[in-house]
Formats: structure tokens, C-alpha cells, sequence
């Protein structure tokens, strides 16, 4: 009898528990792990309204510097490549436009919430300090800055990717000796889409200067760094600014932007949510 009891007992304690842990259930939501991107996902969740952050956090902020999570929103970190894979996993989560088109997402159509103005994130072409007049890295970038790019980009992306090169060119630098280049091979380190893809017509660009532009693809966001600081790769193309800059001051690194070519606003998408929560 006395076991009888114990187990009721038991059994009681265990249902009144779960009435009082089904309160309103926090959101999980999955965001980039490195400082700079986890930063710029916060930012755009306190954009839309639903947390604050500490002023003085800035570019760098973490979850530690929220100062206002009414929703009670938890926070899964997760290397920035690998957010769309435990998207259906999680209520939201917010993504790279890059890795969002690697994922067949379109940032624009959706996405629940998107980036406005995003000007400290302009995607750059970056090199190893002291390289950045050489002749290969002018050609390179004049092809990049072209408006044959400008126009790719407009018409594939369709505002997923915005180009920002105010004066476009006709593909070359006038000041870049194109004969002494011709035969040789300028190489660049870059994440699939939509960078890869865009250095597609900048390799037709340089080809008709008989320049090869050898087009390496990988997708994270640290070998790309290693491999032009360690002279193994000439360039890369597939971050912004404050990344670089906090990858710098992390690894000692040399790494210098050549040019800022295109912004990839960052977006939140559902998950096991298909619409945004009620603030």
C-alpha cells in the first residue's frame, strides 16, 4: 500500500511540474557564431523590435549584452556555414544571405525579417597588406568593379545581393601593364554563392586579356583568410570589413580590403515557426 501511494505521489509531483513548467515556452533561435556576425544578427533582432542590447557593445555585441528579452529568447551558436542546417530544428534562424542562396533561400521572398541599410558590411576583396597595387590585384579588382558585374548582380539577385560600386568600370585599369600579365594566373579564394558565382564574369573579363582567374571555392570563413595571409592564394572574396578587422586582431594577420563590392543583407527565416512572434 505504501508503495501504491508513493508512486501516486510520485505521478502527482511529476504532472503538477508540468503544469507549472508550460508557461509561456521560450524561443530558440540559431545565430552565427563568430563576433562580428552573431553581432550583426542581434542587431537586426533588435531592429525589428524584439530585444535591446547595451549601446556600448557595438559591432562585437553578444547575448551577454542583451539588456531586454521580453520573449525570452534563447540563442544556439552555430558556425555560420551551418545555420540552414539546423534551421528545422529551431523556431528562427538568422542567416548569411550567402549560405541562405547556398541553402536554395531566396533572402528576399524568405526571409521573415531582413537587413535595411547595411553599409559596415559591404562584402570586400581583401589581400595580404602591401599587395594591393600590384598589377594582378588592380586587374582583379577592375574586373570585379565592373559594370558588367553591377549588372549581373542586379539581374540574378534581384535584391538579395546589392551591389555597391559607385563608378563602375569597363572591366580594366588603365594604369595595369595588361601584356606583361598576359599568361599568367591570378588566384582567389571565395564562398559559393553568390561570390563564386559573380567572379564567373570577372574571369571572362581577365580571359580576354589572356589573365586566368583561378576561382577557389570554400565554404568557411577562416582558411580563406589563412591562405592569402600565407601568400598561397592572391585574394579572397567573401567577407566584410568588421570580420576582417576582428580576424586580424585575433590571428596576427595582414589582411588589408582591395575593394568593397556588393552587400548581402542578412535575414531571419521560421523554422519551426513559419511567421514572426507577436512582441
Amino acid at each position: 500500500m505504501k508503495k501504491k501511494i508513493l508512486a501516486g505521489l510520485l505521478t502527482l509531483a511529476l504532472a503538477v511540474g508540468s503544469l507549472t513548467g508550460c508557461g509561456k515556452s521560450s524561443l530558440t533561435i540559431a545565430v552565427p557564431n563568430d563576433p562580428t556576425n552573431e553581432a550583426r544578427a542581434l542587431l537586426l533582432l533588435e531592429n525589428l523590435g524584439y530585444i535591446k542590447l547595451d549601446p556600448a557593445a557595438g559591432v562585437l555585441a553578444t547575448p551577454r549584452d542583451i539588456t531586454e528579452n521580453p520573449l525570452g529568447i534563447e540563442f544556439q551558436e552555430v558556425e555560420a556555414a551551418q545555420v540552414p542546417n539546423v534551421l528545422k530544428d529551431v523556431d528562427y534562424a538568422i542567416i548569411n544571405s550567402n549560405y541562405a542562396l547556398d541553402a536554395g533561400l531566396n533572402p528576399v521572398q524568405d526571409s521573415l525579417g531582413i537587413e535595411g541599410s547595411a553599409s559596415a558590411y559591404v562584402n570586400i576583396i581583401a589581400v595580404r597588406e602591401g599587395n594591393e597595387n600590384n598589377d594582378n590585384i588592380k586587374a582583379l579588382v577592375a574586373a570585379v568593379e565592373s559594370q558588367q558585374v553591377v549588372d549581373f548582380i542586379n539581374s540574378t539577385y534581384t535584391g538579395s545581393v546589392v551591389p555597391v560600386v559607385e563608378n563602375p568600370t569597363d572591366g580594366y585599369d588603365a594604369s595595369v601593364d595588361y601584356a606583361a600579365l598576359a599568361g599568367t594566373t591570378i588566384s582567389i579564394a571565395a564562398s559559393p554563392a553568390p561570390h563564386a558565382e559573380i567572379l564567373s564574369i570577372a574571369k571572362d573579363i581577365l580571359a580576354a586579356k589572356d589573365i586566368t582567374l583561378e576561382v577557389i571555392e570554400y565554404d568557411d570563413y577562416v582558411i580563406p583568410n589563412n591562405v592569402v595571409e600565407e601568400g598561397e592564394v592572391d585574394a579572397n572574396y567573401f567577407q566584410h570589413v568588421p570580420y576582417l578587422d576582428n580576424f586580424n586582431a585575433e590571428n596576427g594577420t595582414h589582411l588589408v580590403s582591395a575593394a568593397g563590392i556588393h552587400v548581402e543583407p542578412m535575414g531571419i527565416y521560421g523554422g519551426k515557426q513559419s511567421n514572426l512572434p507577436t512582441k
